[in-house]
């Protein structure tokens, strides 16, 4: 059983092609530069766009299981292209599909639920990677500004990928779609003890009020559009994004992994 994972250098990506070749299965890694592509040993780097249908015609023969994304090119823009995507997928053989979803459902998810394949969606929360975004002011001054204080039931990257891997391989998962959370939900405050707990360390939490969280923003090249939505994100963050689901288990069979597990992994981040 061959796949063919798009989006295979970025954090779930990575780890969905890790647990494929983990496993014993040939995996073919979509990158747009395969040359400089940091790819799992035991994975064929190939290249495509998805923003390029038809890039991905060689590398469709022989796949069984397709993972992809909903945006594409340097700008992040949704995809436009799923119908053809699709199209090629079927014509290929592909019989499952997994799609690294939002909650929200575009072009891609629209084609996919008009076609014959066994399509999942995963809607995962907020990524426990995220927390990677204050590893340089944790390691100079031992702070960690945040925005909000409601809890976030963060996710750890490699789970959201066991959830895909699963889909990917079994039958069964078909026509669903997967919220996917960690098993805890926790204030920013507990991250931050969580943080400490890792790396030996304090980290302090500072709360930021929406003028100070809005010209940090500015300040790092974030336009007005992208500044509102942040502002809005933090005093109205989605109800489930601090809700804790059991996708992982139920789908997987093992327990979620905890932003405790998550953080010991990544200490030396926080501290070289």
């Amino acid at each position: 059983m061959t796949f063919l994972i798009a989006g295979a250098t970025g954090t779930v990506g990575r780890e969905i092609v890790r647990q494929l070749v983990a496993a014993g299965h040939p995996v073919r890694a979509l990158t747009r530069d395969p040359e400089r592509a940091r790819v799992t040993e035991g994975a064929e780097a190939v290249r495509g766009d998805l923003t390029d249908p038809d890039s991905l015609m060689p590398h469709l023969t022989g796949v069984e299981g397709l993972h992809l994304i909903t945006f594409g090119g340097d700008d992040y823009a949704p995809l436009e292209t799923g119908p053809r995507l699709v199209e090629l997928a079927v014509d290929a053989g592909v019989r499952r599909v997994t799609v690294l979803s939002d909650f929200h459902e575009g072009g891609v998810q629209e084609a996919l639920r008009a076609s014959a394949l066994a399509w999942t969606f995963l809607d995962p929360v907020e990524f426990m990677s995220n927390l990677l975004s204050h590893a340089e002011e944790i390691r100079s001054e031992g702070l960690m500004r945040v925005s909000r204080d409601q809890p976030s039931a963060m996710v750890h990257e490699a789970d959201i990928a066991s959830v895909a891997v699963s889909a990917l391989t079994e039958d069964g998962h078909g026509g669903r779609s997967y919220p996917i959370s960690g098993p805890e939900a926790l204030t920013p405050a507990e991250q931050a003890e969580r943080l400490s707990t890792a790396i030996g360390r304090e980290v302090a939490l500072v709360r930021l009020g929406p003028d100070e969280t809005a010209r940090r923003l500015r300040a790092e090249g974030h336009d007005e559009e992208y500044v509102a939505f942040a502002l809005d994100l933090a005093a109205n963050p989605p109800e489930v994004g601090g809700q804790v689901q059991d996708t992982v288990l139920r789908v997987t069979g093992r327990p979620g992994r905890t932003l405790a597990q998550w953080a010991a992994e990544h200490a030396e981040e926080f501290t070289a």
